[in-house]
């Protein structure tokens, strides 16, 4: 049995956009607009790695809102999970960090529906839901019995 991957994304507000990124030619998603995602490393923590993840791809320090939800990925990525938080925003302007990413920028509605050809579909669907404010977040319970470590109920 292999163990199963945990993918994290983050999908960072900042008033009336979302932060998106260019996936890099050499990645499978090579030329696709994402949310920034990626692999926690071993013994990092979700959260930890949310974090790490948007500061490595496109330069932004952000901080995690609530939980967004999950998503179980298909073929080819059978036996990854994906957890997607909302984030929003601390401080740094969008850079790419040209390995992974070869573009970075926050979007809005308008500038979504001009790229949406280029855009993952689940990136696309999750980023339409929360410009729409069409969205359920489940914040961090803090009477969790593991804290700091956050809890989602």
């Amino acid at each position: 049995m292999t163990e199963t991957v945990i993918c994290v994304g983050g999908v960072v507000r900042r008033t009336d956009s979302i932060l998106l990124v260019r996936q890099s030619t050499g990645h499978p998603l090579a030329g696709l607009w994402t949310i920034p995602w990626g692999r926690t490393d071993h013994g990092e923590s979700p959260t930890a790695a949310v974090i790490r993840e948007i500061r490595e791809e496109a330069g932004v320090y952000a901080r995690v809102d609530g939980l967004l939800g999950m998503q179980e990925l298909p073929e080819p990525w059978l036996g990854m999970l994906g957890i997607v938080f909302l984030c929003g925003h601390e401080k740094g302007a969008p850079v790419p960090d040209m390995r992974e990413t070869d573009a970075a920028e926050y979007v809005d509605a308008r500038r979504l529906t001009e790229i949406s050809a280029s855009i993952e579909p689940l990136s696309a669907w999750m980023a339409r839901r929360v410009l729409a404010d069409e969205f359920s977040l489940i914040e961090a319970n803090e009477a969790g019995p593991f804290v700091p470590s956050p809890t989602y109920l």
